[in-house]
């Protein structure tokens, strides 16, 4: 192996990959322009030889300069040392404060002294006691007030997945599940009628996409994947008749006439158009925010905004802002221009907090009902990889977000131009200096009303493709984080939600992620086309049981519309093909009979036709062990269109814009009960 250059040791020391296995199985070495744009981005100097020899140094004393790690996450039980400098000749005192508000001392072993950069330091180390509570609790050195960092104490293993019996459930698209009642869009009552829907049937969770808020007003990115913040839903999935102040407008039936005018929406089979619902929805919730509240309601409306604290006030600020300051204006980065503002915008500021109020009324709602019906999970949330680079969280969260980047995808096989998701990643020394704060809250949120959370990308807790701006897809390098910290995080606050973790672990990853995280106790995912023992289709009792399994994912076609190639026929469209499409047709008919044989060989393939192929998957994931299965509602319609084309634009596809339809036009949730495909698939999962 060649000697790293200066250059690529500084990648190292910063947890840059140098190098990287693609998808075909071979190593690439990434170039000394990409590892300079990514370096830069986390703010290490390295434009010349000065530079990377100086950032080397500051890299090798940096560990020495500082009393205390930015943070400290370990697990409960298990004896971890922190390293503690001071200067020469000083004896520090650490105590640790509790999240209960109390202090205990700790004892600091016997120090060394070293020379750093002509300074004396004495470092000391300091057992973390093990009978530490779970939580989020800080270590200091007493008199040195820049010392305390976060400590915080996880689970050793995420339990809620260890009581779970076998169920399996729906993965619903919810902007695309209407009913006769919606607004053009599903929403927060129609999640609650599907999930009573789906119970009837003997589901136990309804899986749906991310419902972080995107832009405040109309237009509006249509891809839950690309929010403004992962942190606050979006208030386009509200239910205006639901809200208990709509009884007290003085014209109710003005806002009943605005919810008419979406009926013959409802029944569009060919494309979802959330603007003008999303406009008539604001116009309706400024009517009903006006409605003067009852005293119990204003008082839990301002418990709500005390518990969500500063970052409900700073998210309601953007998006009051946004209403009329454009992207990219100066404006957004004077502090003495925003400080300005505030005065003017409060009642705005105020109208976006009630709305996140209502988002949280209308969820658990959501959640009281999947569970009243006799669901065992209930609503489980969708978290995206990331936000928008001009939105909420790449404003407010700029301090732990790297600038001059974007996360995504080397090519692959699906992919084989590779994918640039546009989205800021989390800086990881930064975020781990802010005491992982901000990843904190956002998990909160969205588990406050879940039964379970499914981690999109959670591969991205372990390393992220960092693309430079203005490269290609293919031109990154793996920017490696804390997953021990990430992932004990998220099972601290699964574990006190009391939700099951579901973890999308496909793609490319390295040994020992999957199995890192069911020793952690989070599930993985399995979808079957991709499930191999080598060259050979993975038979089901070869399946892991710590997963959730499905037939398809939203990122291909429903199965009619895989089985009959429809993801190849799209992707040669769209000029997404690295070979003649002809090769690619034949190698994807190869695949699918590889599948089809294993599958007729395990089931009955009744007559043999498109739809009893279909039940005949889902029999046999039925035959896995995995604890979760999943049915995806459009393969309950029977739709063959794809929800999303990855590495296209809206312009090329219209992606998350499709509504729930089968070969005879649009289901509505109303229709899904006597729907004879859905009795059919039930059976099928259910065996």
């Amino acid at each position: 192996m060649a000697e790293l250059t200066p250059l690529q040791r500084l990648a190292q020391e910063h947890r840059v990959g140098t190098t990287f296995r693609g998808w075909d199985g071979t190593d690439q070495t990434v170039s000394d322009s990409t590892l300079t744009s990514v370096l830069t981005a986390l703010g290490v100097p390295c434009r010349n030889d000065d530079d990377v020899a100086s950032s080397l140094r500051a890299a090798e004393v940096a560990p020495w300069l500082r009393t205390l790690p930015p943070a400290v996450v370990v697990r409960q039980g298990l004896p971890v040392q922190v390293p503690v400098n001071v200067a020469s000749g000083a004896q520090p005192h650490l105590r640790v404060r509790l999240e209960d508000g109390t202090d205990r001392n700790l004892e600091v072993s016997s120090g060394d002294t070293h020379e750093v950069d002509g300074k004396s330091v004495s470092r000391f180390t300091v057992d973390v006691p093990t009978d530490l509570p779970l939580g989020w609790h800080s270590l200091a050195v007493e008199g040195l007030e820049e010392s305390p960092c976060a400590l915080v104490v996880t689970p050793q293993r995420l339990s809620t997945a260890d009581r779970l019996p076998r169920t399996w459930g729906l993965m619903a698209q919810l902007y695309s599940v209407r009913s006769r009642s919606s607004w053009g869009v599903g929403d927060l009552d129609d999640l609650a009628q599907l999930a009573e829907v789906a119970a009837d049937k003997g589901a136990g969770f309804v899986l749906i996409n991310p419902l972080h808020a995107a832009e405040p007003k109309p237009p509006v990115e249509a891809s839950p994947y690309l929010p403004s913040t992962r942190r606050f839903f979006n208030p386009l999935y509200l239910r205006v008749e639901n809200i208990p102040e709509f009884d007290g407008l003085a014209n109710p039936e003005a806002v009943r006439a605005l919810a008419a005018q979406f009926q013959q929406a409802n029944l569009n089979a060919e494309h979802i158009d959330r603007d003008p619902s999303y406009a008539a929805k604001l116009e309706a919730l400024e009517l009903v925010f006006a409605v003067p509240r009852a005293l119990e309601r204003q008082e839990a409306f301002q418990r709500f905004r005390a518990e969500a604290g500063p970052g409900l006030e700073s998210f309601a600020l953007w998006s009051a802002l946004a209403e009329t300051l454009p992207e990219g204006a100066r404006e957004w980065s004077d502090p003495e221009f925003l400080q300005t503002q505030r005065p003017g915008l409060s009642n705005r500021i105020e109208f976006y907090e009630w709305l996140q109020w209502l988002c949280d009324e209308q969820l658990e709602a959501a959640q009281h009902a999947a569970l009243k019906a006799g669901m065992n999970l209930g609503i489980m949330h969708d978290l995206a990889v990331g936000v928008h680079p001009a939105g909420a969280d790449a404003w407010a969260l700029q301090d732990v977000l790297a600038n001059g980047i974007s996360v995504g995808a080397p090519p692959d096989m699906f992919n084989q131009q590779g994918q640039d998701w546009a989205q800021p990643p989390w800086h990881p020394e930064r975020l781990a200096e802010s005491g992982y704060a901000a990843y904190r809250d956002m998990l909160r949120t969205i588990l406050r009303h879940a039964g379970g959370i499914r981690i999109d990308h959670i591969l991205g807790l372990f390393r992220l493709w960092w693309i430079p701006s203005g490269s290609m897809p293919g031109d990154g390098a793996y920017v490696y984080y804390d997953h021990e910290a990430l992932i004990g995080i998220l099972a601290l606050e699964a574990e006190r939600a009391g939700a099951v973790v579901v973890g999308e672990d496909l793609g490319v990853f390295e040994p020992g992620v999957q199995e890192y995280l069911a020793e952690r106790g989070v599930l993985g995912t399995s979808i079957l086309w991709f499930e191999y023992d080598d060259d050979a289709p993975r038979p089901p009792e070869k399946y892991r049981e710590a997963c959730l399994t499905t037939v398809t994912t939203h990122d291909l076609p429903p199965s009619a519309g895989y089985l009959t190639g429809k993801h190849v026929d799209l992707r040669e469209q769209l000029g997404l093909l690295g070979r003649p499409v002809e090769e690619e047709r034949a190698a994807d008919r190869d695949a699918q009979e590889g599948v089809l044989s294993l599958v007729r060989s395990r089931v009955s393939a009744g007559s043999g036709d498109l739809q009893s192929t279909v039940e005949s998957l889902h029999a046999f994931i039925a035959q896995t062990p995995s604890v979760l299965l999943g049915m995806a509602l459009t393969d309950v319609v029977g739709e063959e269109r794809t929800q999303n084309q990855p590495g296209t634009s809206a312009e090329e596809y219209p992606n998350w814009q499709v509504p729930l339809a089968g070969p005879d036009g649009v289901v509505l949730i109303e229709e899904l009960p006597s729907l004879a495909r859905f009795e059919a698939l039930v059976r099928a999962i259910e065996g």
